[in-house]
């Protein structure tokens, strides 16, 4: 399959960014997937409503198809179709962060989307994206867009289109190349349709910003014991893992040294995951600044182009830091241990 390839003004303001947009919009019509960027990562887009599109992202992506995918819209009007009720909690986060990285889970309508796209489940996920190439495209196809990240299932989510090309060329009608996405990592998902808020998965919002907004939010605890099965889309399997061992590291930049050194003399080549503060510090074959410790927002903007950049220096293992729980760094975390299959060095 040959893929067609779009580069697109960010903001949308010129006649061929438009008529670019049109042409992708025209192959999701025609329940062909097409990538494309959002604030988070870049979503593999198809029609919501249509098995034959939801069969494609799911063959493209080499994804199981027991693993839900998120719907996207452009306008409130579109939710009315799409599901039973909308809870005053739910109203609430929609006015506070919509358009923007928040998922929210609702009682979906029954026959307004394709099964496969919810997994025969009785819920389903629904977004609005804060990103005016995603808005533009979804509105012109007039269809609610189901796409999970545009990437091959496991590897770490695309932000830059060059991810997209590098995994999916070939397997997909269409990249739409809106720039480096913002925020990072994907958004937080929430499920409202019981008596309490509960973060199914973290992301672009934090527990402290739902919070301001409707009290007191739970946290999935699959998120904290990993023998519970996970609700959310997308955190059902391993995930977001380079090709090297990822071990992230409790302690120290001394004590990763130590580690590294030790690898070294066994031959190997080493790769480290730190940040602008720490990165001349370390004697590593390959070294990856992730943002700042000071400021985790721009950790996580850089995350995914990180854990990518390993696999292009064909490190042998890969010695990441943590990073503290709190804001987004608890969705950053989230990433990191599935990306380490778990496996930390205390």
């Amino acid at each position: 399959m040959k893929t067609n390839y779009w580069s697109v003004d960010k903001n949308v303001d010129k006649e061929e960014s438009y008529s670019q947009i049109e042409q992708a919009a025209d192959l999701l019509k025609r329940n062909e997937v097409v990538a494309f960027p959002t604030e988070t990562v870049y979503g593999l887009g198809g029609n919501a409503k249509e098995d034959a599109a939801i069969t494609k992202i799911f063959a493209a992506k080499g994804r199981p198809s027991d693993n839900p995918l998120i719907i996207h819209i452009a306008k409130l009007e579109q939710l009315d179709e799409l599901v039973e009720k909308v809870p005053t909690t739910a109203q609430k986060l929609m006015e506070a962060f919509w358009p923007g990285p928040l998922t929210v889970i609702f009682e979906k309508k029954k026959g307004a989307l394709s099964e496969v796209a919810t997994a025969g489940l009785s819920t389903v996920g629904i977004r609005m994206p804060n990103h005016p190439v995603a808005l533009q495209l979804i509105e012109q196809s007039g269809l609610p867009i189901a796409a999970p990240s545009a990437n091959r299932s496991g590897k770490p989510s695309p932000t830059k289109a060059i991810h997209v090309k590098e995994d999916l060329d070939s397997r997909i009608a269409g990249i739409v190349d809106g720039g480096p996405t913002g925020v990072g990592v994907e958004s937080t998902v929430v499920d409202c349709t019981g008596d309490k808020v509960v973060i199914l998965r973290p992301g672009g919002i934090t527990k402290e910003q739902l919070e301001s907004v409707v009290g007191v939010v739970k946290i999935d605890q699959a998120l904290i014991n990993k023998e519970i099965k996970p609700k959310s889309p997308g955190m059902k399997y391993t995930h977001y893992a380079p090709n090297a061992p990822l071990f992230l590291v409790e302690g120290t930049k001394e004590k990763i040294q130590l580690l590294i050194a030790e690898e070294k003399q066994k031959g190997h080549t080493v790769g480290v995951l730190t940040t602008e503060e720490n990165k001349a510090f370390y004697q590593a074959d390959y070294v990856y600044a992730c943002g700042q410790r000071t400021d985790l927002s721009t950790v996580a903007t850089d995350l995914y182009d990180g854990l990518r950049s390993f696999d292009h220096h064909q490190v042998d293992i890969i010695f990441g830091e943590m990073f503290p729980i709190e804001g987004v760094g608890q969705a950053i975390m989230n990433r990191l241990m599935k990306a380490a299959s778990h496996q930390v060095i205390r």
